[in-house]
């Protein structure tokens, strides 16, 4: 099953949310994008701004991890402006 690692940016908070998912990324979008409890429920403003394919769920789950692990914004916006 094919799995994205991606990253989110909300202009509203100007904050970036970094996930993963094996669903299809229009329907994730819509679920982060709908008011609920969690991190992306605050703003209903979320836009993909970067995505990468993995062949399964832990190699997607691994580059979010990696990509966090960085605690970086400065970091983030640099992967996104080499696409």
């Amino acid at each position: 099953m094919p799995c994205s690692f991606y990253i989110l940016y909300s202009k509203n908070l100007d904050k970036y949310y970094v996930g993963h998912t094996c669903d299809v990324m229009d329907e994730r979008l819509r679920k982060h994008n709908s008011i609920h409890k969690g991190f992306t429920g605050n703003s209903p403003d979320w836009i993909l701004v970067y995505k990468e394919e993995f062949e399964d769920k832990k190699s997607a789950y691994a580059r979010e991890r990696q990509i966090k692990s960085m605690k970086s914004r400065k970091k983030i916006i640099e992967l996104i402006n080499q696409k």
